[in-house]
C-alpha cells in the first residue's frame, strides 16, 4: 500500500506541479482529521449550549473538532490566513509572509452524531493570504474526509482527484487512484425535499428520476452524499434555493467551492440552479451561500434544464 507522504512525493517527482509546501500543508490537514476522527469517535455528541455565526445550535464536537484545525493551521508557518464555518471571520496566521490560505466546515452534517451516521470535514487551499474576490478556479487543492465505518479521505490537486484510507496504525494509504465519474447518473440524492412543495420545477426533478427508475440515496450530508456518487463513479447532488434560503443554504467558500473542485477534476460538473459554473462564482464574503447541482454531467444539464424551463 502506497501511503499519503509517497503518494504526494512521488506525484510532483513524476509531474513537477505539487510543490513541497503545499504537500505539507495537505499533510498537515490529514493530521488534523486524525484527532477529529479519534474525538468523533470515543466523545460525547451532546449539544454546547452555543451558537455559531449562522446561527446554528453547535455540539460540543462541532467545536472540538473547529478547534483541532484551528490549532494545528495556526502552528504552520505556510499558512497567511484560515477561515472556518464555525467563525464569523477569518484568522490571520502569518499574513502576506504565509503562502496558502485554507478554508473548511470542521464538522459537516453534525446532526447526524447521535444517530451514528457519517459525518465529515471539508476543506480548500488557495495561494496567497486570503479569500475576498477569489473563486474555486483559484483552488490549489481541495477535499473532504469522511468520518464513516472506515475513515477516507477524497483530495483533489493537479487535475486529479483521489481516495486515502485511514488504516489501523493511523496512516492514509492510497486506495482509488485518478476518480472519474460518468456522465450519466444512477442513483440521486436531493436536498432540501422540502423547496417541491413551493417549487413546482423542484418536484418536477423528482417526478423525472424517479419516472427514469433512478436509485434515491439521501444521506443528509453533503460529504457522505458526495461520497457515494464518487465511490459509484455515478449520481448527481441537489441543493437548490427555497424561501427560507432565496440564496441557496450551503455556503460557497467551504462547502460548495472544494466540492466543486474535486467534482470537475473527476469529470463531473457542478453548478448553480441557473447552470453557472460554482467555481466561477466570486467569493464576496466568508459565509456567502449558493444554491448547488453537482455530479454526472448529463445529469446535471438535465436537471438545469428542467429547474430553469419556462
Amino acid at each position: 500500500m502506497q501511503s499519503l507522504h509517497n503518494f504526494l512525493f512521488e506525484h510532483n517527482k513524476k509531474k513537477n506541479n505539487l510543490p513541497a509546501n503545499l504537500q505539507r500543508v495537505i499533510v498537515e490537514i490529514m493530521r488534523a482529521s486524525k484527532y477529529a476522527e479519534h474525538a468523533i469517535r470515543t466523545e460525547e455528541t451532546g449539544k454546547s449550549g452555543e451558537t455559531n455565526i449562522q446561527g446554528e445550535e453547535q455540539l460540543a464536537l462541532d467545536i472540538k473538532c473547529d478547534q483541532i484545525f484551528c490549532n494545528i493551521l495556526s502552528d504552520s508557518e505556510l499558512i497567511a490566513k484560515f477561515a472556518s464555518e464555525e467563525q464569523e471571520h477569518a484568522v490571520s496566521i502569518n499574513g502576506e509572509a504565509g503562502l496558502y490560505s485554507v478554508a473548511f466546515d470542521p464538522l459537516d452534517g453534525s446532526s447526524l452524531l447521535d444517530t451514528n451516521g457519517c459525518v465529515g470535514t471539508i476543506f480548500g487551499i488557495w495561494e496567497g493570504n486570503g479569500f475576498i474576490g477569489k473563486s474555486g478556479n483559484d483552488l490549489v487543492a481541495a477535499g473532504y474526509i469522511q468520518y464513516g465505518p472506515r475513515t477516507t479521505a477524497i483530495l483533489s490537486f493537479a487535475g486529479n482527484t483521489h481516495e486515502f484510507t485511514l488504516s489501523e496504525i493511523g496512516e492514509y494509504h492510497l486506495s482509488k487512484e485518478n476518480i472519474s465519474v460518468h456522465e450519466n447518473a444512477t442513483i440521486f440524492a436531493m436536498g432540501n425535499l422540502r423547496a417541491s412543495t413551493e417549487r413546482p420545477e423542484y418536484k418536477a426533478v423528482l417526478d423525472y428520476f424517479l419516472e427514469k427508475k433512478k436509485t434515491l440515496r439521501y444521506a443528509g450530508g453533503m460529504v457522505p452524499d458526495i461520497n457515494s456518487i464518487l465511490c459509484k463513479h455515478s449520481g448527481i447532488f441537489t441543493y437548490p434555493s427555497h424561501s427560507a434560503y432565496p440564496k441557496g443554504k450551503l455556503r460557497l467558500l467551504y462547502e460548495c467551492a472544494p466540492m466543486a473542485y474535486i467534482m470537475n477534476n473527476a469529470n463531473a460538473s457542478a453548478v448553480d440552479e441557473f447552470g453557472n459554473n460554482i467555481s466561477d462564482i466570486k467569493i464576496t464574503e466568508l459565509h456567502q451561500r449558493t444554491s448547488v447541482v453537482l455530479g454526472s454531467t448529463n445529469s446535471v444539464e438535465k436537471v438545469i434544464e428542467i429547474l430553469n424551463k419556462k
